[in-house]
């Protein structure tokens, strides 16, 4: 009898660092949710305001509603080669529509719609990408910031090409050199989300044009540094969860246990539909605590 109850005291023993253990650890859950907002191209035309609007109720109905919204860039229609009037107009138009329809806090970064290359008015202080950081009142085109537990890290992609009369896709050295810093910096326990326009890897560059057996992805759909990128996540396995936008196409792939998710546009086709099969729409993601996440596409027009 001193036997048996001396083992059903052990067994009681044995439950208690069981339900202690269960106390410490913390079990997975939500830490924000998040929408994920690129290439509005916003203008006053193909009732895009209206269209625009809607987006912003949508997804502030999203029941939890999402607690930030990340901006990807192509904010207005096109400020590449317009006058400083049209420019004006797009950007009033935008500025008003946040302001009186979003409660959501908004962090952006820089597409290559929104950067002013009309050539004629290289010498002018605005010219360039100015305009647009004035606008957003960013003091840098990249940037980082934590919350939830998460580091958000928010990338310039868009450089001029080496002949210096269009674009493509990279970081550069002083900005590459910036984000090395930012992970050798980051707690390692701590997860990171990176936020680009251009994609740093995705499949969308192959459905561009109707090719066959013979694809070719060009700078200006893709960074061109993406290896040199993919190598440096390499070595921080931290980093979660790349997104981006400019394609107007979503895909999701996972490399080395890291997802890129290319999202599709608000604007769809510039206002005009579906661009391919994919309809105009937001990301939503829900972000939790252990570094994982589930995210959704979602059309607010269906």
């Amino acid at each position: 009898m001193q036997r048996r109850s001396a083992l059903k005291n052990i067994g009681g023993l044995l439950l208690v660092p069981s339900l202690g253990i269960a106390n410490v650890i913390n079990p997975k859950k939500t830490v924000m949710r998040i929408a994920h907002l690129t290439d509005i191209h916003l203008k006053n035309k193909y009732d895009a305001p209206v269209k625009f609007v809607k987006c912003l109720h949508h997804l502030q109905q999203q029941n939890p509603k999402p607690d930030l919204i990340l901006n990807g860039g192509d904010i207005v229609f096109d400020m590449n080669k317009e006058n400083i009037g049209t420019i004006n107009d797009q950007w009033q138009l935008m500025n008003g529509i946040l302001k009186n329809e979003s409660s959501i806090p908004t962090h952006f970064c820089l597409g290559n719609h929104d950067i002013w290359w009309n050539e004629n008015n290289k010498e002018q202080a605005i010219y360039g990408k100015q305009y647009a950081m004035d606008q957003l009142k960013l003091s840098k085109p990249y940037n980082s910031f934590t919350k939830g537990g998460w580091k958000f890290i928010l990338l310039d992609s868009v450089h001029l090409d080496v002949d210096g009369t269009w674009y493509i896709g990279k970081l550069g050295e002083e900005q590459f050199a910036w984000l090395e810093n930012e992970l050798n910096a980051t707690d390692s326990s701590m997860p990171v989300l990176i936020l680009s326009h251009i994609p740093i890897l995705s499949i969308t560059p192959l459905l561009m044009d109707d090719v066959v057996n013979k694809w070719e992805v060009l700078g200006g759909d893709m960074h061109t540094d993406s290896t040199k990128l993919i190598s440096l996540f390499n070595k921080h396995p931290n980093v979660k969860l790349c997104l981006s936008g400019h394609q107007h196409i979503r895909d999701r792939v996972l490399y080395d246990n890291v997802t890129y998710i290319c999202n599709g546009a608000v604007s769809g086709a510039w206002w005009e539909g579906n661009r391919r099969e994919t309809a105009p729409g937001y990301g939503l993601i829900d972000l939790y605590s252990d570094g994982t996440f589930e995210e959704r596409y979602v059309n607010y027009l269906g």
